[in-house]
């Protein structure tokens, strides 16, 4: 258990700021949804940043990049900035989902699944699953094409285990990006902090810790070679 303070800081001037920016000129709640998803899809590109989990929405908006729980973290904290409702969801993924962007000689060293989280925005009083925004589209065009030559149904952080995937605006009726990999669901909460602060957490051991910053220099690298791909 690990105890956090508030990670989806929405009053951060910053990210207020880019909330009302996100707004202008757009007066639906479909609309408003669309351009956060936008925005955090391609303007914060999927990779790894310093920090494992314990990085606030300000902290994404300066690194630029950030994974499920990160981008998760963001997209709820622009939410809040205009009150819109929003959640985050958690449970336990697949973590051959990351083969192809972790280095392969990781795997052996890595649990069998990982922590991870999607959105979860309440539109006509039912709330309602995304997680297409994780992947930027220039990754997904990029892994998706590498995933079918692979003749796998997961990996390169995509998985089509169930119905094929997405990475546009939608709520799971085009298809999701992750929820195929997803194996264990532990439910939704207000603020991924206490996610973390939960025992449903499991934080890196000691040994996946001190490997972290080259493992996440690594797997930038392949993103990048993805995205050219």
């Amino acid at each position: 258990m690990i105890t956090q303070g508030v990670l989806s800081d929405h009053d951060h001037p910053a990210v207020h700021e880019k909330a009302v920016e996100l707004m202008t000129e757009r007066w639906t709640l479909e609309d408003k949804l669309q351009s956060i998803f936008l925005f955090v899809r391609d303007d914060i590109a999927f990779g790894f940043p310093p920090v494992w989990d314990a990085v606030k929405a300000s902290e994404t908006l300066e690194y630029g990049l950030g994974y499920c729980s990160t981008k998760a973290t963001l997209f709820l904290a622009l939410c809040k900035a205009m009150n819109i409702p929003a959640r985050i969801h958690t449970g336990l993924i697949d973590i051959n989902i990351m083969r192809g962007i972790f280095p392969g000689f990781a795997f052996p060293f890595l649990p069998e699944s990982g922590a991870h989280s999607w959105m979860e925005v309440q539109v006509d009083g039912v709330w309602r699953s995304l997680d297409s925004y994780i992947n930027d589209k220039a990754l997904y065009q990029g892994s998706v094409e590498k995933l079918h030559a692979s003749g796998k149904k997961t990996g390169f952080s995509i998985s089509e285990v169930k119905s094929p995937s997405s990475c546009e605006f939608n709520f799971g009726d085009k298809g999701f990006v992750h929820m195929d990999a997803v194996l264990v669901d532990h439910g939704s909460w207000d603020d991924y902090a206490q996610y973390m602060a939960s025992d449903h957490y499991e934080p890196m051991d000691r040994m996946t810790e001190m490997s972290y910053p080259f493992i996440s220099r690594m797997a930038n690298r392949n993103i990048q070679k993805l995205r050219k791909h």
